[in-house]
């Protein structure tokens, strides 16, 4: 699959991943203690450090950087929308 293919993830920006990033070993370095993303701005529901934010937090860069060659992109977006949904 080239870099070119994938569909952009169905992200809303609703904030809900950045509201649990203790849930999960790979996000919770982002914990600012109550397990909230330290750069998570609840006013806005955007990240404060969008443009520099860590690879975990790129959704696309992130599956081609780690996960390509375990599961196709399209099933990765249908296991994560259903992890969405269901925070």
């Amino acid at each position: 699959m080239s870099n070119e293919s994938l569909s952009p993830f169905p992200c809303n920006a609703c904030g809900k991943c950045c509201r649990r990033v203790s849930a999960s070993p790979e996000t919770a370095f982002l914990d600012r203690g109550d397990g909230v993303c330290q750069h998570f701005v609840e006013e806005t529901h955007l990240c404060a450090i969008y443009e520099t934010r860590p690879l975990v937090c790129r959704v696309e860069d992130y599956y081609r950087a780690k996960l390509k060659e375990v599961i196709a992109w399209d099933d990765f977006v249908r296991l994560n929308v259903a992890i969405c949904e269901k925070l």
